[in-house]
């Protein structure tokens, strides 16, 4: 039983981790109808950004509002500079844009900061003794510092879509951006507000995710795998739906942890697989995930 526990807890906190990068995700989908593919690559640049700063000694919660900050203006920028101009053409364009910067970001990484593993100091405590006994079970402070962190975005984000003027000019936007336009809504504020809290969540989950899940190192590859399962964690639950968000990641972070304990041979590069597999049978079954909304269009 506690063996169990243990890789329950192990899944909930990845499967928190992959919550808040797919809600990075709905947040751009949600006011635009866009899939940010570099979504993982900005988490990845402003990681570095945190790591940078806490080597010239910067404390580290310090360094994560500098990563906050930074990212939420390079999701501003790129929506208003590379998105927007091609965003009018076809949505193939604004694919491969997204693509590109994927690209981009990752060798800039490199060029910057070296392609060498970096330690990355944990936010959270992660001491031998730091965790609580459940049933046999251990769980630990920083797992429940994430599970909470989660549950506090999830709670921010339902607010925002629910019960404020941007949340509802961001689903008018995604909607319709020509009605929302003439009914008196500022598009292009909306979309750059919109690519800029992605970015900047997905820079907060970053800080949050490298010295928790593996390698537990900072590499030029750390993001690609997690980009992955909240991909498809946001594709299960719906790419509009904060709920879908939840319970998809939290799906996706249990069945592997437990398929890492009971099905060993479907571990490493095969949880990959598993993930895109995932993702093509809701793109073929149930294009819209379990929790998302069917959108019509008038003819």
């Amino acid at each position: 039983m506690g063996i169990f526990l243990d890789r329950l807890f192990a899944g909930a906190t990845a499967g928190s981790l992959y919550v808040l990068i797919a809600l990075a995700l709905v947040v751009v989908f949600r006011s635009s109808s866009t899939i940010n593919f570099a979504q993982g690559e900005f988490a990845l640049f402003t990681s570095y950004l945190a790591w940078w700063c806490t080597t010239k000694g910067v404390p580290l919660i310090a360094a994560l509002a500098v990563a906050i900050v930074a990212g939420f203006g390079m999701g501003v920028a790129t929506e208003r500079l590379l998105i927007r101009p091609v965003r009018r053409r076809s949505e193939t364009a604004v694919l491969i844009v997204a693509l590109g910067l994927f690209t981009a970001l990752n060798g800039a990484d490199g060029w910057i900061w070296g392609p060498d593993d970096k330690v990355f100091p944990h936010l959270l405590p992660n001491g031998v003794n730091d965790y609580i006994a459940i049933g046999g079970g251990r769980l630990h402070y920083d797992s429940i510092g994430i599970i909470a962190l989660m549950i506090i975005v999830v709670f921010g984000l339902t607010m925002l879509f629910k019960h404020t003027s941007l949340g509802l000019r961001m689903r008018a936007v995604a909607t319709n951006p020509e009605s929302a336009a003439l009914s008196g809504v500022r598009v292009g504020f909306v979309l750059s507000v919109s690519w800029g809290i992605s970015s900047a969540l997905g820079a907060f989950a970053g800080v949050l995710a490298v010295p928790a899940l593996p390698p537990n190192q900072l590499n030029l590859a750390s993001f690609f795998p997690i980009l992955i399962f909240a991909s498809a964690a946001a594709l299960l639950g719906g790419l509009d739906s904060v709920k879908g968000a939840v319970i998809g990641g939290l799906s996706v972070g249990i069945g592997l942890s437990m398929i890492n304990g009971y099905a060993t041979f479907l571990g490493g590069e095969l949880q990959l697989t598993l993930a895109f597999v995932i993702i093509v049978l809701v793109l073929v079954v149930k294009p819209t995930g379990i929790f998302g909304a069917r959108r019509i269009e008038r003819v």
